[in-house]
């Protein structure tokens, strides 16, 4: 199963997981601002709501927009990158990014920021699963180390983020927008003048390329999780803000603490528990654990205690950095096709899922209570787990792959 073809000759094996080529080095560096821009604007939530006086279902569509946008256009990844080659995927990716984000701060009305949320998304998407495929195959230190990588910084990314947005939000919500487009002027300059020139592919991929990955049975039970996995995770991201009762910095020093733990998780735990015990099984109880964790989080809403809402949050950091960490290293060795096709494909079915449920946490908190958007994602949270039992037959062959 983990015989593939690769748009990228992957180097061989040595090292460890920080003696890498500065290639890779540019490309995580990229990873890492573009993967703050997903948490800079959690602290600026309640603010936008406030100042733009829009409702949170209505504020919830700057994450929808995003994922919706994301979730598509991974679509076409592929096409483009075997076209145009990984180096100027990437580059594009980042200057719509740029643009978008610039525009977003610039916005008066929610309904603008919305629809710039959804061209940024576009970049993201081309940005992150060409990112993810390039740093596998430029890696000197193997799939493993340099997924581990990858996650790493999307950890510090998510950890850096809201902490740079609290500060940045504390003196306008437009400062997070404009922050995200000066940063990613240093990744775009650091991939452009760093990164080699990679041949492209002999084989062009085409726009069905995704769809025919789905038929693998491993690939799309790892969809299917991650799709349900997603409402609850942006139920925490889009939703939670609203009732920690905190100011931006407060709100920032929550997510940071959150996205530390899941750096760390992600970097030093996960592949401990990957290879003392099968997939299935700790995919299981990490999304089990982030499930009552959910639920925590909605008693303590019933409740009116912040603080255990607060903890919850940050303690949520644990779960989400192993699963992350895990669900992405079995997608790379889950079908026999290129891995920014198997990325691609996976990647718009989960971005369906965080596209819905930032909207319907806002739309449930107005429908019933404050505390039903945590049912509700732990509901989806546990429903993944039932997938993830009944079809871990799945799964064996990326246990064995990994093994080997």
């Amino acid at each position: 199963m983990s015989t593939k073809p690769s748009t990228l000759k992957e180097l061989p094996e040595r090292g460890g997981l920080f003696s890498q080529p500065k290639a890779v080095w540019a490309v995580a560096f990229a990873c890492v601002i573009s993967f703050m821009g997903l948490g800079l604007v959690d602290p600026i939530l309640p603010a936008i709501a406030n100042q733009l006086h829009a409702s949170k279902s209505q504020v919830s569509l700057l994450f929808t927009s995003y994922n919706l946008v994301t979730g598509l256009a991974m679509l076409i990844t592929g096409f483009v990158s075997s076209r145009i080659g990984v180096k100027w995927t990437l580059l594009s990716g980042i200057l719509l990014i740029i643009v978008f984000s610039a525009l977003g701060g610039a916005s008066d009305t929610i309904a603008q920021i919305v629809g710039f949320r959804g061209g940024w998304g576009f970049g993201n998407a081309l940005f992150i699963a060409t990112a993810l495929s390039a740093i596998v195959g430029l890696s000197t230190s193997g799939t493993a180390k340099a997924i581990i990588l990858y996650e790493a910084a999307l950890g510090l990314g998510i950890s850096v983020g809201p902490l740079l947005g609290g500060e940045l939000g504390s003196i306008s919500w437009r400062g997070p927008f404009f922050g995200v487009s000066v940063l990613m002027v240093i990744g775009f300059l650091f991939i452009l003048f760093v990164l080699p020139k990679i041949p492209k592919p002999t084989k062009r991929s085409s726009l069905a390329d995704p769809f025919k990955a789905l038929s693998y049975p491993a690939l799309k039970t790892l969809a299917i999780v991650a799709f349900l996995y997603n409402f609850g995770f942006f139920t925490l991201m889009a939703y939670s803000p609203y009732v920690m009762g905190l100011d931006e910095h407060g709100l920032g020093y929550v997510f940071f603490g959150w996205g530390i733990l899941l750096a760390f998780t992600s970097v030093f735990v996960a592949p401990k528990l990957q290879s003392r015990f099968n997939l299935a099984a700790s995919m299981g109880v990490m999304l089990t654990l982030f499930t009552i964790d959910l639920l925590v989080m909605g008693i303590g809403t019933f409740m009116g205690s912040p603080t255990t809402v607060i903890v919850a949050v940050i303690v949520a950091g644990i779960f989400l950095g192993i699963n992350n960490t895990l669900i992405t290293t079995a997608v790379m060795e889950s079908a026999p096709v290129e891995r920014s096709v198997a990325s691609a494909s996976y990647s718009f079915v989960r971005f369906l899922g965080g596209a819905a449920s930032p909207w319907l946490a806002g739309k449930l908190s107005e429908w019933y209570n404050a505390q039903m958007p945590f049912y509700f994602g732990a509901l989806m949270v546990f429903i993944g787990v039932i997938v993830l039992i009944v079809r871990r037959r799945h799964l064996r062959d990326i246990d064995v792959s990994h093994a080997h």
